[in-house]
């Protein structure tokens, strides 16, 4: 990560790692160099542009478009929005509230996913991953309840256009991102 490893964070225009990980403690997966565009108390929110992704088993890609990235610390799933010439997509994580330390984001990956295509077309995801890992790795029922209860909160959240799921949100980010990224042009000049 390039912020200050003291205790106050990340600010605006500094790039994080993310990490995802399994309920086992095993490492899912890792996206380099995300720049954060806001943090409060509760939540980040990112944007990924070309960004490096590892996965599990040492394969490495790197991100195709633009992507706004929201973490929270209430709710048990991340919303990454791509930004594509055809609209926005989006991919969205049941996982665990985001923790944050000098290293990196973390937080679990539940296996389930939401996709929402870009005429609001809603797919779950991984519906057998999850059931697969559930009984291997003994999820507790709490764990189970809490995800089934921000699926319905994230599927509102898409319904009603909340936050991520908004084109205004979509442009105020993107917009803040593109000018953070001519202002590191110019400091390089």
């Amino acid at each position: 990560m390039s912020f200050d490893k003291s205790n106050r964070g990340p600010r605006e225009g500094d790039f994080i790692t993310i990490k995802s990980y399994k309920h086992d403690g095993s490492l899912h997966r890792t996206w380099r160099d995300t720049m954060v565009l806001k943090t409060s108390e509760n939540a980040i929110i990112g944007l990924n542009d070309h960004t490096l992704v590892t996965e599990d088993d040492g394969r490495r890609w790197v991100t195709r478009e633009p992507a706004i990235v929201y973490f929270h610390k209430k709710y048990w799933f991340n919303i990454i929005a791509m930004i594509r010439d055809n609209g926005v997509s989006y991919y969205c994580n049941l996982a665990s509230p985001y923790v944050l330390d000098k290293e990196a984001l973390k937080y679990i990956d539940y296996d389930l996913d939401v996709k929402v295509f870009p005429d609001g077309e809603k797919h779950l995801l991984d519906a057998d991953e999850y059931a697969a890992h559930s009984k291997k790795w003994h999820y507790p029922p709490e764990i189970d309840q809490i995800l089934k209860a921000h699926v319905k909160i994230l599927v509102d959240w898409i319904n009603e256009g909340t936050g991520p799921f908004s084109q205004g949100y979509i442009d105020v980010w993107y917009a803040r991102y593109q000018h953070l990224m001519q202002q590191r042009l110019k400091d390089r000049r």
